[in-house]
């Protein structure tokens, strides 16, 4: 292995929540910009690569396609990387991938090679860098971690805002070549972040027990079977099940808008910069809108409910998309972009943090690889059916109406479904966390998993260690006594018994002699 620190154990460490994580939560944010915001941003050098290529726009829509499709579809092989070698080096490799791919890029003689070197090389790179950012803020916050979760995802609009206009700037003064040079440059950045990712380590306890912990630890680690790569325990949590089908359910129209809100602003009859304005408006809502879900969402209240917050906010971004299908002028367009951006920044906030709150931290990197892979499909299915119902009807009415119904369906099944099927054990879950006196056999039946001990625990369990090792060690002290008073004694009897035979008296008893 070399010098690679493996983090397999951090679920057992107690998160800091602050501290290092805030530099963690820093990569993260960049992490997940780069993530969401790169496949949108490269479209700018669309209209170049068809004229340089004479290829059609459906032919380099497929770039950002397959970016997306290995972003989401590679979810498996990051769990098992991440469980194999650790967070920070598989997020330093892709961060290489990444860059490495859009330097290619700037080589490419046709549209094939882009496919090959921004769509899969690229789109790799990033997806080894987003997944393991996730797990990583996951384990440095808990009782943050909602707010944590509202900051990272903030990144998306952020570099949005960033990346279009630069790749704008790059595409006038350097051309698709110079820029997708320059871009990979700058996706080098990604490795930065994945130095920042230090794993968590347990705090050194008091020297005089050091060896002994060792020697425990040794014992603990030969009884422990070997960790699974790629846990698919996680589908007996019927929490989980029902999160994943819901989430692929979603995907389907979440990402629909937002591809046509433009061509949408333009059929009522718009100017290009009125409607690409749109976007910018969508873009800025959402920025302060997935800080301030991620804040709510750590309320004391409401956190143990975070399933049916995120429920609310599905529903308020379908029922946004099917009041916004009967935008007639630029007006109504705007109220759609600023009510959306807010439930789509909710919505942001929220996916990956109820996730979290469901299976908990140890088997979280198993978790997100198996959702991610099954929201690959949605993702890869959804656009292209909503493109085939507007080539049907000519209509972009349908295509939203189709996109909410999406989203309030997958909203109803998860609401409904953890309503129904866990409500019982939910409602232990939430009792216990409302109190703080959850045990963790309480915690263990309600959320289907296991616990994570609290400091009382630890100290108590601490405590009955050193007091058996005190009694082994008395007991040692006294086995090695006893040997040499039974024979000091016994020789006590024989020397007396000789005397008084000596002496004609007549013993009573052995135990007059001592």
């Amino acid at each position: 292995m070399g010098g690679v620190a493996l983090d397999l154990d951090a679920g057992a460490v107690k998160a800091p929540d602050g501290g290092w994580g805030w530099a963690v939560l820093a990569g993260c944010f960049v992490i997940t910009g780069f993530s969401y915001a790169f496949p949108k941003a490269v479209s700018v050098f669309f209209k170049d690569l068809i004229r340089d290529f004479g290829v059609g726009y459906s032919d380099t829509a497929w770039i950002s396609s397959i970016l997306l499709a290995m972003l989401y579809g590679t979810g498996p092989v990051c769990s098992v990387l991440v469980n194999r070698f650790g967070c920070r080096p598989v997020m330093m490799v892709g961060g290489l991938f990444a860059s490495l791919g859009m330097i290619l890029a700037s080589f490419s003689t046709s549209i094939i090679h882009i496919y090959l070197s921004t769509g899969v090389i690229t789109g790799l790179g990033l997806a080894l860098n987003f997944q393991p950012s996730l797990i990583m803020l996951n384990r440095y916050f808990s009782e943050k971690r909602p707010l944590a979760n509202g900051l990272s995802a903030a990144g998306s609009p952020v570099a949005l805002c960033c990346l279009s206009p630069l790749g704008q700037v790059l595409q006038y003064h350097y051309g698709w070549r110079g820029g997708f040079l320059i871009l990979g440059g700058i996706l080098l950045n990604c490795c930065v972040c994945g130095a920042l990712m230090k794993p968590l380590v347990a705090p050194k306890t008091h020297q005089a027990n050091d060896v002994e912990q060792k020697k425990e630890e040794g014992a603990e680690e030969k009884k422990k079977p070997k960790a699974k790569l790629l846990d698919f325990s996680v589908f007996k949590d019927r929490g989980f099940v029902i999160y994943t089908v819901a989430a692929s359910i979603m995907v389907l129209g979440l990402f629909v808008p937002p591809v046509f809100f433009v061509s949408y602003a333009k059929e009522l009859g718009n100017e290009d910069t009125k409607s690409a304005l749109l976007l910018t408006i969508l873009g800025f809502v959402d920025i302060f809108a997935r800080p301030t879900c991620g804040v709510i969402a750590g309320l004391k209240w409401v956190r143990p409910r975070c399933v049916y917050l995120f429920s609310f906010a599905m529903i308020f971004n379908g029922v946004t998309d099917l009041i916004g299908s009967q935008a007639k002028d630029y007006a109504s367009l705007v109220v759609y972009a600023i009510f959306f951006g807010i439930s789509y920044g909710m919505v942001g906030a929220l996916q990956f943090e109820v996730l979290m709150e469901i299976v908990g931290t140890k088997k979280f990197s198993s978790a997100i690889g198996l959702v991610l892979l099954m929201e690959a499909i949605a993702v890869l299915v959804g656009p292209p059916c909503a493109g085939r119902l507007l080539d049907a009807t000519g209509n972009y009415m349908f295509v939203f109406l189709l996109a909410g119904t999406e989203v309030v369906i997958s909203a109803v099944v998860l609401a409904t479904c953890n309503f129904i099927c866990i409500s019982k054990k939910s409602s232990v879950l939430v009792d216990g966390l409302e109190d703080g006196t959850m045990t963790s056999d309480a915690e263990t039946e309600a959320s289907g998993k296991a616990a994570e001990p609290s400091d009382q625990e630890e100290k108590r369990a601490r405590g009955e260690k050193e007091k058996e090792m005190k009694r082994e060690k008395q007991e040692e002290k006294v086995g090695e006594v006893r040997p040499d008073s039974v024979t000091v004694n016994s020789q006590k009897v024989e020397n007396f018994l000789k005397e008084s035979q000596q002496n004609g008296d007549v013993v009573t008893s052995p135990e007059t002699c001592l």
